[in-house]
C-alpha cells in the first residue's frame, strides 16, 4: 500500500511516498481502508521533532481519519465488514490501509461524507472536550476564541453557539472574521489591527468574558486573560504563534479565575469511554446539519507536503484532508 512517510527529523519536503504491506487486524482491531485523512498543526510539529510525541522513524502523519471497516481482528463484534467509519489514531492515517483498535472508531452515519467525518476527530474532539468537560460553558456565557478561522478555533465557534454561548471571534484578518461570523460568531476582533485587550474590554463590559478559547498563545495569551471575568475560565489548547507564553500569577489571583490545560489527545486514552460519548454526539449533529465540518481544500497523498505548507502558512480556513 502507499503511505506518506516521514523517516527523519525534517520539514513537509522532506515527506516522501513509500510502498508498505498490507496490514493485518489483530485481537481487538479492525482494518480500515482509509478514505479521507485529516492534517492538523501539530502534524508540522511531530515531523519537527517538536512535539510531545516522537513516533519512531518511519511513521506517517495525520491523527484523524475515516473510512470502510476492510477486515475485522479476532474478538471484533462493534463492526462489520463494510461498515462507515471515523477514528484517532495520534498520528500514522496518511496511507491506504490503516490497523486501529476498534474501541477507537465510531460509526460514521448516513448523510455525514468522508471528507467531513476524517476532520471531526481532533478539531471538533478537541473543542467539544474543552468547552464542555473543562470548562463546564453555560449557556448566555460569554466565549472568546482565538484562532477563530483554523480548524480548531472554527469547532470552538461552532460549538460554542450549539451550546448557548454569545461568541466572540479573534483571528488576524477581516477575511478570516466573515468566515468565522458565517459559521456562528456574533462578534469579531481583528488582533492584527485592534489591540485584544482592548477589543475584548469592549465587547465583554463590565462582566467580562467568561470563557478564553486559546489555541494560538504567543504575546495574545496575557491580554487575553486580562480581559476574563471574575471566575472566568482560559483554556490553554495550543501554541500555534509557536510561542509558549508565561502568564502572570497575579491575575489569576486578582481575578479569581481558573487557566485549564486542554490535553485532549491523553484525555481520549484515559478514559475512552467519554471520548466516544462526545464523538457520538459530534458525528450526529454533524450529520444532521448542525456543525459544519468545513473542509478547505483536499489533496491526493503525494501533495502532502504542499498540504502541511498550506496550514503552516494559515492559509486553511478550516480542515486539510488527504486523500489515498
Amino acid at each position: 500500500m502507499k503511505a506518506v512517510l516521514c523517516t527523519r527529523t525534517g520539514t513537509p519536503d522532506d515527506l516522501a511516498i513509500g510502498d508498505l504491506p498490507d496490514p493485518v487486524a489483530g485481537p481487538g482491531e479492525v482494518v480500515v481502508q482509509i478514505a479521507a485523512a485529516a492534517l492538523n498543526f501539530f502534524d508540522l510539529l511531530i515531523i519537527a521533532g517538536k512535539y510531545q510525541y516522537k513516533p519512531a522513524y518511519p511513521f506517517s502523519p495525520a491523527a484523524e481519519f475515516a473510512g470502510l471497516v476492510e477486515s475485522l481482528g479476532p474478538g471484533v463484534t462493534a463492526f462489520a465488514v463494510g461498515d462507515r467509519v471515523a477514528g484517532y489514531c495520534g498520528w500514522g492515517a496518511a496511507r491506504e490501509r490503516l490497523a486501529i483498535a476498534a474501541d477507537k472508531l465510531v460509526k460514521v452515519p448516513a448523510g455525514l461524507d468522508d471528507d467531513r467525518a476524517a476532520g471531526l476527530s481532533v478539531t471538533y474532539g478537541t473543542s467539544y472536550y474543552a468547552l464542555k468537560d473543562r470548562a463546564g460553558l453555560k449557556r448566555g456565557e460569554t466565549l472568546a476564541v482565538l484562532g477563530a478561522s483554523g480548524g480548531v478555533g472554527l469547532a470552538a465557534v461552532e460549538l460554542g453557539k450549539l451550546l448557548g454561548a454569545r461568541v466572540i471571534a479573534c483571528a488576524s484578518s477581516d477575511d478570516k472574521l466573515a468566515f468565522a461570523r458565517a459559521h456562528g460568531a456574533d462578534e469579531g476582533v481583528n488582533y492584527a489591527r485592534e489591540d485584544l485587550r482592548d477589543a475584548l474590554r469592549r465587547l465583554g463590559g463590565e462582566h467580562g468574558i467568561d470563557v478564553v478559547y486559546d489555541p494560538v498563545g504567543g504575546h495574545l495569551a496575557e491580554p487575553a486573560l486580562r480581559s476574563l471575568a471574575w471566575e472566568g475560565r482560559y483554556l490553554v489548547v495550543g501554541f500555534a504563534a509557536g510561542e509558549i507564553p508565561k502568564l502572570p500569577l497575579n491575575l489569576v489571583l486578582l481575578k479569581s479565575c481558573d487557566v485549564r490545560g486542554v490535553f485532549w489527545g491523553s484525555w481520549t486514552a484515559r478514559d475512552p469511554e467519554a471520548h466516544r460519548a462526545n464523538m457520538a454526539d459530534l458525528v450526529r449533529w454533524c450529520a444532521e446539519g448542525k456543525l459544519s465540518a468545513h473542509v478547505h481544500a483536499s489533496y491526493p497523498l503525494d501533495q502532502a507536503a504542499q498540504a502541511l505548507k498550506d496550514i503552516a502558512g494559515r492559509k486553511a480556513m478550516g480542515k486539510v484532508v488527504l486523500k489515498p
